[in-house]
């Protein structure tokens, strides 16, 4: 299975009725060094701009890779390094998605995923690694790793449970550093 964040730009094919593009090809997604057996597909709808789902994972050892995409609208999607000894531990990494760019971002087990919408009425599609097991789900708060969110005025739309979440400075992290530090940008 891949260690890396990998931003993944799935070629479109065009004509007067639309696009056609293919999502999801193990085959391809082998050779660019991803083998993971994706076991669930996750899809949310968020309404208001500013909505902010994250930062989560599932621990050890029902932890998950994502696959994730935007399928209408557009979102901030954000990775952060949360592997113990990793040379870029609490180090982040984000990329735009949108339904009209068609891109997909790739996050290996080791990192907390989140995202914020740009847009009213977004919705995410994403891939999941392991079934979810809600007593491992897990997490730490959007405003401790120093992202820079792209907010409204009137600041996030959160969770009360991700209002909860620890900070990152006290999570005692169970990922060890496994494959690539993170890379200084998508490309």
């Amino acid at each position: 299975m891949s260690g890396r964040i990998l931003l993944l730009k799935p070629r479109r094919f065009g004509d007067e009725r639309g696009w056609f593009m293919e999502t999801w090809s193990r085959r391809a997604a082998a050779a660019q060094g991803i083998g993971v057996d994706f076991v669930q597909d996750n899809h949310s709808l968020s309404r208001p701009v500013g909505t902010l789902r994250g930062l989560h994972f599932q621990l050890p050892p029902r932890a998950q890779a994502k696959l994730v995409r935007c399928v209408r609208g557009r979102i901030l999607d954000v990775a952060v390094d949360v592997r113990r000894g990793s040379p870029t531990f609490g180090r982040w990494l984000s990329a735009e998605l949108s339904a009209e760019n068609g891109w997909q971002l790739f996050i290996p087990v080791g990192f907390a995923h989140g995202f914020v919408t740009l847009e009213p009425d977004t919705e995410v599609a994403y891939k999941v690694s392991d079934d979810y097991a809600p007593e491992l789900d897990a997490g730490i708060r959007w405003d401790s790793a120093g992202i820079i969110w792209p907010l409204p005025p009137s600041g996030p739309v959160l969770s009360a449970k991700d209002i909860a979440l620890p900070p990152l400075a006290s999570f005692d992290t169970p990922f060890p550093f496994e494959g690539d530090p993170l890379p200084e940008h998508l490309g």
